[in-house]
């Protein structure tokens, strides 16, 4: 075990260096804040949430609100690439269909929010896209793509040091005091950070450590329970396409009442040999990430090779690589991003926050500084503080 080491300080603390994390460190870093970043292990690890090459980028939701987020959001992706220099979203496009998808409703949206879309019959969507197998109307979103998420994480904590930013990698949390000048925090081996105002963005772990927290017990008890799946995800090689040919298939969102799937071009991850395919929430539930174990289950192994059976006819249904990773959620899917006297609680889970990743830097940017504007409906904590201060008041 190392030994403890003098107290350090920092103004800003940004606990979890996940795509949330470091784009709050790199946002703070880019207003001029003193900023501390600490990560359990390595930046985009293969233990947390955002690792590898390949999620999601779409703008297709049943919901206006979170539709205008992510175009809001795209801003903050082009600003990153433009800094970088690095290509960070791969522009595939993206398909949405199912039963309980209502491509139509989608498009609807979209309509409303300016998103250049195409509806289609399952037919022309067939001709178009001849690995897949429609079995409704079809939303095609353009503009959809993949992000790499690795490189996306790595991208914004250089530039979050650039600007002054510190990283402390190997630095896992294990409980906040409450300090005269605002917050001391404990590592698992003793060292400790001295910080005037804390963001924790810890994604899988946040549940276990939220009781460690010094939070308000009427902010507590405003938090959602989290539901944490060691998510499974196969890899399936194209059947024609010749190796490199990453872009010739679309990410995909398919929900029909039996089964719920997604999919995207597996890029690096895979060697750009395949599609990446997964059942949503097909894996174990666990309370926390601590308890993932990195193991493959077999019958959702063997759930997935039917399901690419009867709707991927374009892929070899045989898996040529497998992973696991963490995918923790709310009741409602949507985001925490609350703040109390000094502490910002920053999880944007439920399997569709890495495309808002910019956009939710700057809110936790804001909120944590004293800036109003992150939408209430983030902030459960506050307004269940809030109701348990009016009714002592009542009283």
């Amino acid at each position: 075990m190392r030994p403890p080491t003098p107290r350090e300080n920092s103004k800003y603390v940004v606990i979890g260096a996940g795509l949330a994390g470091s784009a709050a460190a790199w946002k703070l870093a880019q207003r001029g804040h003193e900023v501390t970043i600490l990560e359990r292990t390595t930046p985009a690890n293969a233990a947390g949430s955002s690792h590898g090459s390949a999620r999601i980028f779409r703008y297709a939701y049943p919901e206006t609100f979170y539709a205008e987020l992510v175009t809001r959001a795209k801003t903050g992706w082009d600003e990153l690439e433009l800094l970088t220099s690095t290509r960070l979203i791969s522009p595939v496009g993206a398909v949405d269909y199912g039963t309980t998808r209502d491509p139509r409703s989608l498009a609807r949206v979209l309509d409303q929010v300016g998103v250049e879309h195409e509806l289609m019959g399952a037919e022309e969507a067939t001709q178009r896209f001849a690995g897949i197998a429609f079995d409704t109307e079809v939303l095609w979103q353009p503009g959809a793509g993949v992000i790499d998420a690795e490189e996306s994480v790595l991208a914004m904590v250089d530039l979050a040091v650039k600007n002054g930013a510190r990283l402390e990698n190997n630095w896992p949390v294990r409980s906040l005091q409450a300090t005269d000048s605002g917050y001391r925090i404990m590592a698992v081996d003793g060292r400790s950070i001295d910080c005037e105002k804390v963001i924790v963005a810890a994604g899988g772990w946040l549940p276990e450590l939220l009781g460690h927290l010094s939070l308000p017990s009427g902010f507590l008890a405003g938090m959602p329970s989290f539901e944490v799946h060691q998510e499974q995800a196969f890899h399936f090689p194209y059947a024609d396409a010749p190796r490199g040919t990453e872009g010739a298939w679309p990410t995909y969102i398919h929900k029909a009442a039996e089964f719920q799937s997604y999919g995207l071009p597996g890029g690096r991850d895979a060697d750009y040999l395949g599609q990446k395919v997964a059942e949503y929430k097909g894996g174990r539930v666990m309370r926390g990430a601590s308890e993932q174990d990195g193991v493959v289950d077999g019958a959702n192994r063997e759930r997935v090779i039917e399901y690419v059976k009867k709707f991927l006819p374009g892929l070899v249904p045989e898996p040529y690589a497998e992973t696991t990773c963490l995918f923790t959620s709310t009741p409602s899917e949507d985001f925490i991003l609350d703040e109390i006297a000094g502490i910002t609680i920053m999880s944007p889970c439920s399997g569709h926050g890495a495309k808002f990743a910019p956009l939710l830097g700057e809110m936790a940017a804001d909120i944590s500084t004293g800036v109003d504007g992150v939408p209430e409906i983030f902030r459960p904590g506050t307004k269940a503080q809030n109701l348990l201060l009016q009714g002592a008041g009542a009283r």
